[in-house]
């Protein structure tokens, strides 16, 4: 009995192996395939960029659909105690987001046990890794 339990386990495994390799393969060849039609949109989205700007216009209907550009802002610091001390002499703390960073939460609850925040949550759960034979 052992043996077959070993030689099935050894067959999912391979099959794992397998299926993983190919999943990876198709992923490598879609992403290449992806990145030249996001290479032909980007193209296609500065001519309909360049119509806004040549024309003064903000959006265009045609027959086909409807384009219009907006503005995106995006905002970083490259000095975050100074970001911080601006934070709290503002009594901004609504400029930050609210999360937990995960690797410096379990390492903390390892190094404090006793120290367990309040309304904090955890989940776990097993995962599976399998590693190819060398």
């Amino acid at each position: 009995m052992t043996g077959t339990v070993v030689s099935t386990l050894d067959d999912y495994v391979t099959a794992y192996i397998k299926l993983r390799d190919k999943k990876s393969e198709l992923a490598a060849a879609f992403a290449e395939k992806e990145q030249e039609i996001n290479r032909r949109l980007d193209i296609i989205k500065g001519q309909f960029l360049e119509h806004c700007k040549d024309n003064g216009v903000e959006s265009v209907k045609t027959s086909s659909g409807t384009f219009w550009r907006s503005q995106k802002t995006r905002f970083w610091t490259g000095d975050w105690e100074a970001f911080n001390d601006f934070v709290v002499k503002h009594e901004a703390v609504d400029l930050l987001e609210k999360r937990i960073h995960q690797g410096n939460m379990k390492q903390f609850l390892e190094e404090n046990p006793e120290a367990l925040p309040p309304g904090l949550n955890a989940d776990s759960e097993y995962t599976i890794t399998v590693r190819r034979k060398k």
